[in-house]
């Protein structure tokens, strides 16, 4: 089934969605058998949509040869059961050859992620998006982060070019800046929540007209991660606050310790839970083991998912 680009944003306007791991054997190539097994056991718990090869996917060091296969695995899985928005990024025309690429093994949609590295001004950053856009017919959501951040003003060329641009996912946490972008865009887009476990913010977005955000840790305690969603939902604060204080706080201070670790903690997590994805890959580590102690003692006391 495929979905039009405003049928897509109804979808990213309501619900929990979620970046699944990339799954890597003990060589670090991509394991497909396990990829399926996660999706197939991720897929019941409730997600609006998943977003295959995002960053939490590692996007950022899957060759191109792999790319195609990950999303075709992903759609071929949750076929009629989970949207699949898949990752794309880089430089423009690497970003148009994931993105068509994407379309064709029938995603719904893609996440423009950053174009990496060099600076760029904000004319730059309109003629990379609408090269994208025009390249596929399927909608685009645009991710606010890192060397990409998208003033109001050139949004709204975006959206006058761009109708398949429909979405808006913030991973700076400028609040300042993303009121004015909700102020001046409206109902153009749909807004997601999308820095670093967005748990953390996600009352804090939802006031500011921002309801859904990606969970990454939707990979290890999928249950944990609905329960935190629906009490943002119903505006139940007791819940929000006892989640926030048993668990997401000193999951922060592990995930705090090292650089690139936001992935990596995510990976330990889903082994010490037994859907093991294998390594990171480089230049990104794994958690030292006694790191992955405190993780595991975390979600042992959260109870079965």
């Amino acid at each position: 089934m495929s979905y039009t680009p405003q049928e897509l944003k109804q979808i990213m306007s309501s619900g929990l969605l979620s970046f699944p791991v990339t799954d890597f054997d003990a060589n670090g190539d991509f394991d497909r058998a396990g990829y399926v097994r996660r999706l197939e056991w991720l897929g019941p718990y409730g997600a609006s949509a998943l977003f295959a090869a995002g960053g939490t996917g590692e996007f950022f060091s899957l060759t191109p040869e792999e790319y195609p296969q990950i999303i075709q695995t992903a759609v071929d899985v949750c076929r009629g059961t989970v949207p699949i928005i898949a990752g794309a990024g880089g430089p423009t025309r690497q970003a148009v050859a994931y993105a068509q690429a994407a379309e064709q093994a029938g995603a719904h949609g893609i996440l423009l992620m950053p174009h990496y590295l060099t600076e760029a001004s904000q004319e730059g950053l309109i003629a990379h998006v609408e090269a994208v856009c025009r390249s596929v017919d399927f909608g685009v959501i645009v991710y606010n982060r890192a060397q990409a951040r998208y003033r109001p003003d050139t949004l709204a060329v975006l959206a006058e070019r761009c109708p398949n641009l429909v979405g808006f996912k913030d991973g700076v946490g400028d609040i300042e800046a993303m009121v004015s972008v909700y102020q001046r865009m409206g109902d153009r887009f749909s807004y997601l929540g999308g820095l670093p476990t967005a748990e953390v913010y996600a009352a804090a977005y939802k006031a500011l007209g921002t309801p859904v955000y990606s969970s990454a840790v939707f990979n290890f305690i999928p249950k944990t991660a609905m329960q935190f969603y629906e009490a943002v939902r119903d505006d139940d604060q007791p819940t929000q606050h006892r989640l926030l204080k048993d668990f997401f706080m000193p999951y922060l201070d592990i995930r705090n310790r090292r650089p690139g670790y936001a992935v990596s903690i995510v990976k330990a997590g889903a082994r010490i839970v037994g859907h093991g994805a294998g390594p990171v890959r480089p230049p990104l580590s794994d958690l030292t083991d006694a790191e992955a102690g405190d993780l595991a003692a975390l979600i042992e006391k959260l109870g079965p998912q």
